[in-house]
């Protein structure tokens, strides 16, 4: 047996019930076989993969608070520090329902090879809680910010580990966590990123995993003769990642026509308004039914639908495994060009496969969202040098990364005789810099 295949029954026995972790896993895994391969044996005797596929700690914790009725809830929560190789861990905190070990695992095991693909010191990790910030007073969402960071900051640190805001955490969330960090630590320092821009927070954090999404797709278009300019883009989800994706393709020339939130999904034959977007979600924390009501012209549909709708360029930025087998068949069938992601995985491996043995131009979402991560660590530079960039600058440096990051995969895949294939280019250059790293640094 291969090293490649033992490594994934050992992670699948050792991990069970976990099926997103191994999935990203396995996705990993598979586009490595090349590398690993060529020096199998030495990769072996130093347990590289085990290791690499090992996280440095888990953290598992229970989070106890008080609701608005004096009744006591209970939350679990988690921290994995996955991969410090390259620097302090950094990765996202989601609040959500759904979350659970297997989910953190698996967003940690991928943002180390994200986070090395910024270019950037920063080495993978992640966290969050099976909290649902939704339908909660501003009142409650501070209780449990509080408790959770109280058990949390023993952790993490500006050079140890700073975790940033996902779904479920966005500004009002990092205020109230940072809120503590500082009370229990009396640090003032850059622990969290995302934070708001009158305690150190980074211009343009908000829209970076949007922007950088799109600043990479306008890149692999350009490099296949075309761009974004009268392009018609689907994208789901209505979250900051869609939104500001949505944001940037409009000024870049595209149509944007879709979006979408957990109970159903709009059509917009006009192209999606983004400060109606902006109203409905940020501000009145509504559900989509309302823009079709302020647009007349608009479609809105319950439950899933998005990729059904004739386009040139599909953006997923909602949750992992949105993108199916056969929403990836109807997009082939109305001649879908590039698919790039703006989620987590949000691409099954056989929606994946299918668009690629079809001539899609697919790029990962380790690859296409790093902006948003890469923007925290522009963040992290700011709170250590204690100033702050323009605009200007941190967008400027937010598409050099991303044009680099595009180049980077594209390189890996020729060198490696799979030219195209951009998810085996995102995975093998990821994870040279890390390897590497980690040889340098022997057995730890």
């Amino acid at each position: 047996m291969s090293y490649v295949d033992e490594v994934l029954e050992r992670v699948i026995a050792q991990n069970p019930a976990q099926p997103e972790f191994h999935q990203a896993v396995k996705e990993v895994l598979e586009s490595l076989r090349v590398v690993i391969e060529a020096d199998e044996e030495k990769y072996r005797k130093e347990a590289l993969l085990e290791r690499l596929t090992t996280p440095d700690r888990q953290i598992l914790f229970r989070v106890a608070w008080v609701d608005d009725k004096g009744q006591t809830q209970v939350n679990n929560a988690f921290r994995v520090q996955f991969n410090d190789a390259i620097g302090p861990y950094k990765g996202g905190l989601r609040f959500h329902p759904s979350v659970n070990l297997g989910i953190i695992k698996f967003l940690g095991f991928e943002q180390i090879f994200k986070n090395s693909l910024t270019g950037l010191p920063i080495g993978g990790g992640k966290g969050g809680s099976d909290f649902d910030p939704k339908g909660k007073s501003d009142r409650e969402v501070m209780a449990f910010c509080q408790a959770f960071m109280t058990e949390l900051y023993k952790y993490i640190g500006k050079d140890v580990d700073v975790p940033a805001g996902d779904i479920g955490v966005g500004g009002r969330e990092i205020g109230y966590l940072y809120g503590q960090y500082k009370r229990i630590t009396g640090l003032y320092e850059g622990v969290l990123t995302g934070k708001g821009l009158s305690y150190g927070g980074s211009l343009v954090r908000t829209q970076a995993t949007g922007y950088g999404l799109v600043y990479l797709t306008e890149e692999l278009l350009k490099c296949h003769g075309t761009d974004l300019q009268d392009k018609v883009v689907a994208v789901s989800g209505a979250g900051n990642v869609a939104t500001y994706a949505i944001e940037k393709a409009e000024q870049l020339g595209a149509k944007v026509v879709t979006c979408s939130d957990s109970n159903g999904w709009i059509y917009d034959p006009d192209g999606i308004d983004v400060a109606l977007l902006k109203e409905i979600k940020e501000v009145r924390r509504a559900r989509l039914t309302e823009y079709k009501a302020a647009k007349p012209n608009a479609e809105y549909h319950e439950g899933k639908g998005v990729w059904s709708v004739k386009v040139d360029v599909a953006l997923p930025c909602a949750t992992q495994n949105e993108l199916t087998l056969d929403d990836a068949k109807a997009l082939v069938a109305n001649g879908v060009f590039a698919v790039c992601e703006g989620a987590n995985m949000p691409t099954t491996l056989e929606a994946t496969q299918y668009l690629q043995d079809n001539g899609v131009l697919f790029v990962p979402g380790k690859a296409s969202n790093a902006g948003g991560v890469a923007t925290s660590a522009l963040e992290m530079s700011q709170n250590s040098e204690r100033l702050s960039w323009t605009a200007e600058e941190v967008d400027q440096k937010l598409k050099g990364i991303m044009v680099n990051i595009y180049h980077n995969i594209d390189d890996a895949s020729k060198k490696y005789g799979m030219e195209g294939n951009y998810v085996a280019g995102a995975n093998i250059a990821g994870f040279l810099k890390v390897v590497n790293a980690m040889e340098a640094q022997g057995i730890v």
